[in-house]
This record gives C-alpha cells, sequence and structure tokens, in this order.
C-alpha cells in the first residue's frame, strides 16, 4: 500500500529528532522489540555531528595545530615562521569528519531490525499522535504509545536593527566559509565565541566579540573569566563588554558595520564577516507540542519532571529542547535514563546528576560541580583550592604554563563541591576528578592518591595540598 496516503500507523515508540539522545534510543529501544519510529527533519545526528561539536571542535584542533606551529621555538624547533593555514583544507576536513560520523549513525540505523526511519517534518495533530510530511512529498500520520522528543535547538536571532537584511552567519552557516574572514566579528561573549574567535584569530583573521553583559562567560567565578579574558587579549582578540548592539548594516564596501553602546559612548565596529553567537532557542514551533497538550515554558522549552516525563504520560523529552544543560553528553544521559526506565523497569532521574563540560579553548575550561560563588549562594562554608598552571610539572615540560586550577571544597564534611580546570587537557582532567566525586572521595583522600609522574593528573596532589 502507498505509505505517502497509507492508513494511520501505530508504534511502540516514536522518536523525533536523531540527537545524540534520539538515535541511541532509537536503537536500543527496537532491538529490546519496541516497534520504533525514528523521525528527522534535516539530517541523522542532530546538532553536534552536523553543526556543533564535531565540526566546531574538529576547526578548533586545525587551529591549535598552527599555535604550535607558531611557537614551536620555546621548545627548540626552528622555522616556525613557515606554516601556512591552508583554509580551504581546515573546512573540508571538518566536513569529511562531521561525514564520517553522519554516515556511520545511518548505518547503524538502516540495520537496525524493528527500527523505522522516516525523513520528514513531524507535527503533533492530536494525543500522542502526529503528522509527517515527509522529504518525498508524501503525508503519514503515526500514533505511538510512547513519545520521545529530541528535537534541539537552533541559533537565537536577536531583535537588532538591520541584522536581518545583511549577510550574517550563525554556528550552522559559518562551515560553509569557503574563505577566511578578513575580520570577524561576533555578538556574544559565551563558550561557542570564545571557541571560535580564538580559533579564527589563530588562523589569522582579526576577531571582535561584542558581549552585551559586563563581562564573559558569566556562569564562571571572576577569577577564571579574568584569566581567560586577558589570554584571549594577549591573542590580540579584542572583547567589547558591557557593549549593546543597537544596528548592524553594510556599507558601500560589503563590510558590516555594527554600531554599539559601550559606558554610554557609540561607537561603530567594522568588519568582513558578522557571526551571530548569542544564544539558542528551541525547535518547538513547527513541532506544535500544544495540540498534544504538552506543556512549554515561557521560552518554549518543554517542561519534564526529574524523570524527563512531560505532563502527558508517555510522552518524554531529552537533550537541549528541554531546557537545562546543553550538552552532547547530558542529551546522551537523557537516553540512558529513559531506555533504562522503560525497558528496564528502572527508577533513574536526573536528581542530583553531576553536570560536566568543557570549553574548548586553549587550555581548555574543564567544569564540574558547582562554582565558588555558587557554593556561597547556597550556603555553604568552603576552603578554596588554587593551583598556577606555571607549577605544575607537565605544565612545564611541555611550555603549557598558561591556566589555573580551582576547586571548591565544604569545610564541614571535607566534600569536593567543584571545580575549574582551565589548563591543558583540562576537560581530561576535570573527568578524573569527576570520578572521585561520583565515588564520595573527600579532598584529602584524592590529596594521597598516587598518580603517575609526570601526567597531568599528578596535579590534583598538589592542588589539594594548597589547603593545608
Amino acid at each position: 500500500m502507498d505509505q505517502k496516503h497509507g492508513p494511520m500507523n501505530h508504534f511502540d515508540t516514536i522518536i523525533i529528532g536523531s540527537g545524540q539522545g534520539g538515535t541511541p534510543l532509537a536503537i536500543r529501544l527496537a532491538r529490546a522489540g519496541y516497534k520504533t519510529a525514528l523521525i528527522e527533519q534535516r539530517a541523522i545526528g542532530g546538532t553536534c555531528i552536523n553543526d556543533g561539536c564535531i565540526p566546531s571542535k574538529s576547526i578548533i584542533a586545525s587551529a591549535k595545530m598552527a599555535y604550535a606551529a607558531a611557537h614551536a621555538g620555546a621548545l627548540g624547533i626552528r622555522n616556525t615562521d613557515c606554516y601556512e593555514v591552508d583554509f580551504a583544507r581546515v573546512m573540508q576536513r571538518e566536513k569529511e569528519i562531521a561525514e564520517r560520523f553522519r554516515k556511520s549513525s545511518e548505518h547503524t540505523l538502516n540495520a537496525t531490525p524493528n527500527l523505522e526511519v522516516i525523513m520528514g517534518t513531524a507535527s503533533f495533530s492530536g494525543i500522542k499522535e502526529i503528522s509527517i510530511a515527509a522529504a518525498d512529498g508524501g503525508l503519514r500520520t503515526c500514533t505511538g504509545n510512547y513519545f520521545f522528543i529530541n528535537t534541539g535547538t537552533r541559533p537565537l536571532i536577536p531583535d537588532i536593527e538591520g541584522l536581518r537584511a545583511v549577510p550574517y552567519l550563525t554556528t550552522t552557516t559559518l562551515l560553509e566559509l569557503e574563505a577566511l574572514p578578513a575580520h570577524l566579528i561576533i555578538l556574544g561573549g559565551g563558550y561557542t565565541s570564545l571557541e571560535l574567535g580564538q580559533a579564527f584569530r589563530r588562523f589569522g583573521s582579526k576577531v571582535t566579540i561584542i558581549e552585551k553583559h559586563e563581562t564573559i562567560l558569566e556562569r564562571e567565578d571572576e577569577d577564571i573569566r579574568s584569566a581567560i579574558a586577558s589570554l584571549l587579549e594577549e591573542e590580540q582578540i579584542t572583547l567589547l563588554t558591557g557593549a549593546s548592539t543597537k544596528k548592524v548594516q553594510q556599507n558601500s564596501y560589503r563590510d558590516i558595520v555594527a554600531g554599539i553602546v559601550k559606558n554610554g559612548t557609540h561607537a561603530v565596529v567594522t568588519g568582513s564577516h558578522l557571526l551571530v553567537a548569542a544564544g539558542r532557542q528551541p525547535n518547538t514551533e513547527v513541532l506544535q507540542p500544544g495540540r498534544s497538550g504538552i506543556a512549554l515554558d515561557p521560552q518554549g522549552y518543554i517542561k519534564v519532571n526529574d524523570r524527563l516525563e512531560t505532563n502527558i504520560s508517555g510522552i518524554y523529552a531529552l537533550g537541549d529542547v528541554k531546557g537545562g544543560p546543553a550538552f552532547t553528553h547530558i542529551a546522551y544521559n537523557d537516553y540512558r535514563i529513559v531506555y533504562r526506565n522503560l525497558a528496564e523497569k528502572a527508577n533513574l532521574s536526573v536528581k542530583e546528576r553531576l553536570v560536566p563540560y568543557t570549553m574548548f579553548t586553549d587550555p581548555e575550561l574543564g567544569r564540574i560541580g558547582i562554582t565558588e560563588r555558587e557554593a556561597l549562594e547556597q550556603g555553604y562554608n568552603i576552603t578554596v583550592a588554587r593551583l598556577e598552571m606555571s607549577k605544575v610539572t607537565r605544565g612545564i615540560i611541555e611550555e603549557q604554563r598558561r591556566g589555573l586550577l580551582k576547586a571548591v571544597v565544604d569545610k564541614r564534611s571535607g566534600k569536593i563541591l567543584g571545580a575549574s580546570f582551565w589548563c591543558m587537557q583540562g576537560g581530561e582532567l576535570m573527568s578524573v576528578l569527576q570520578m572521585a566525586m561520583q565515588a564520595g572521595f573527600t579532598w584529602d583522600q584524592v590529596k594521597e592518591l598516587v598518580f603517575a609522574h609526570p601526567t597531568l593528573s599528578e596535579s590534583l596532589n598538589n592542588l589539594f595540598f594548597t589547603i593545608e
């Protein structure tokens, strides 16, 4: 029968969105015997594989190598001024890596019995009922016992005069650049802005970052964000904080001109390209969740409880679309929670979940738990351990002396509340401490652990020795 106009299809589970929560969930549920449909509007893999973590970190890896080539003289390697950035190859490489991940996911999905992948746009048409405008032009209506929404987010375009009339870039369209920008203006001073800003500066672009708040990285402690800001400025990145962008236009030379107000003074910033990285918004409008009774918050994110279930029994939301920490690894952990609860009758929740994340500047910022500021706001009596990276053996050996290691400890219990590791391989070092925190180790127990010398992990000994 022609599926384009066939009867209503019923599935045990319907998953909308093939991100890092939806894809593994679809595979596991299908293998567990559930008749499963996975619906994807754009491309298998979601943001992470197609225009997020995988391609952006590939670009950053190339930029890190360019920096290493330029600064190898400190380690006795000469002729460091002879390297050349092949920007076209950099961009081709990130596409090849993303495609490799995407094709691997597609192959696994297509080889999974009991699973149907439907390329098209889904929208709710009733309680636990969706209509799908298929990519081939057909229409389908499907019902399911369980729904899992993993539709993610997209770049937020702020309401700035003239912005939509100029050829601005987003983190998605940036990946299609064929030539290196002469001067990249970035709206927003968050994690992605700093990662990409540093990368393009290292390729040779002039970079200006405009942030409306008084500081970059508002979530971090003042000492960490101040140290990061100083480093970026040393790399000749212009940081304009407390600067409100009022108007954007294109001049007769086809340059982008941003009119800003900083400290009550009007100024203009002129560049060849404009990247808008001012936040994200949930992909819920086309989905029409209200037609199934699903509640949203004022920003359009889907409301869920600690078990990731919406206000409608049997309908769940995973990943960025539900709000909260917008990280690939959180979406993946969401999948594990809902899968085990459904298929294994577990009783897991996101309550008390440790949330790690890494900003992939160079040095990296690895974060786990709460910050010093958050600990004080929550009423803890704390001790803070600090260690400059210039005192870490591994950093000295590799000429990676830039950075700061910091951990927050509860004085009463000795519990490690959180840590910020801004250093080479900061994400890897954070992961070591994360396991210790998960196991319930106190700071003095970590201090006495035996780590191999001279590894970066060894710095945890010295970090916690600063408490005494």
